[in-house]
């Protein structure tokens, strides 16, 4: 198996269990939807997939990323009193869609003729 294998399998993997840890959130359908096109590019690209489209959507993801930043940075983590606050929610969905950017921008880079 070589490293452009295992980057992709790891990463299909990862954007799967990124998916299943969304079924708690307060609208798990936008979340999962997301996280599972991401997974569904790479599979295509393990299967041979050469297309550009995934210039395309790491440029979307990274767009929506953005555009999801909380007004203000509070972190990711809980808070000091363990409840969780609109931009700390704000802060980790508009991180998870940058990663998501990145991710793709990988497999755009990866060519697996």
């Amino acid at each position: 198996m070589t490293y452009k294998n295992i980057i992709l399998w790891f990463s299909v993997l990862m954007m799967v269990l990124s998916a299943v840890v969304q079924l708690n959130d307060p609208d798990p359908i936008t979340w999962i939807a997301a996280y599972l096109l991401v997974a569904f590019l790479g599979f295509r690209k393990i299967r041979g997939n050469t297309s550009d489209s995934y210039w395309a959507a790491a440029l979307i993801y990274f767009i929506w990323g953005i555009n999801q930043f909380p007004p203000e940075w509070e972190g990711v983590l809980l808070d000091q009193v363990g409840m969780k606050t609109l931009n700390i929610e704000l802060g980790r969905e508009s991180l998870g869609l940058i990663i998501c950017a990145a991710i793709l921008t990988i497999y755009s880079f990866i060519d697996k003729k």
